[in-house]
């Protein structure tokens, strides 16, 4: 499975590019903003400079909801640098972008999905990834990880190779059934990432053995 971190603070996908297990970036205009990043023209420059961190996908959206709007923006986007996955919302007119997109050779990720059948059209029309919102869905007292497991066994049924990228990860265990599952991508904060790491027996195990070494050292 792929780990793309979901952020625009350069600090943090260092840091996560640094552990070497890092794969791409999901960013989004709150999350621009979140980071003090505004301006059309300090927006692009910002993707311009993950994209030098990373050596993977980096997802960055669209404003516009028209077919015109967003054709004009993912285009634009798209030009900034190869690693750009113009992120589209699964809207008809977002749809329709997609068809274009994929038949121009450029890459998509169909954000805001929450069914099985949002996920069916985005692959129809040809996007890279899909990303349905499990954290979103269980907010509302839905399973979120039911979902992403139901769109696998649609796009297993027909081959679809329209990737899924879990997206709205809140913590760790959903990093890890998404794994189980089968999901191809998950993104989500540092947080969710370096929680894998943490096991209690794990830190007691190695304070003893540091305590051993040093009984060997003296």
């Amino acid at each position: 499975m792929k780990f793309f971190i979901d952020t625009a603070n350069l600090e943090q996908i260092r840091e996560a590019q640094d552990m070497g297990i890092l794969d791409g970036v999901t960013t989004n205009p709150s999350l621009m903003a979140k980071e003090g990043i505004t301006g059309k023209n300090n927006i692009l420059k910002h993707y311009v400079d993950i994209c030098e961190i990373v050596s993977g996908d980096v997802s960055a959206e669209v404003v516009a909801t028209d077919y015109e709007g967003i054709v004009k923006e993912g285009e634009e986007l798209a030009e900034l640098h190869e690693q750009i996955v113009v992120k589209v919302p699964m809207i008809k007119e977002g749809v329709k972008a997609i068809k274009y997109f994929s038949d121009n050779n450029i890459k998509t990720n169909c954000t805001l999905v929450f069914s099985v059948g949002q996920a069916l059209l985005a692959a129809k029309a040809g996007a890279t990834y899909v990303s349905p919102f499990i954290g979103r869905l269980d907010d509302i007292s839905t399973d979120g990880l039911d979902l992403i497991a139901d769109i696998r066994q649609v796009y297993d049924n027909y081959a679809f190779e329209t990737q899924i990228l879990a997206a709205s990860i809140r913590h760790t265990m959903h990093v890890v059934n998404c794994a189980r599952i089968g999901a191809d991508v998950m993104t989500g904060p540092l947080s969710s990432i370096e929680g894998l790491l943490k096991h209690p027996l794990t830190d007691s195990g190695l304070e003893k053995f540091l305590e051993d070494a040093k009984k060997l050292n003296s």
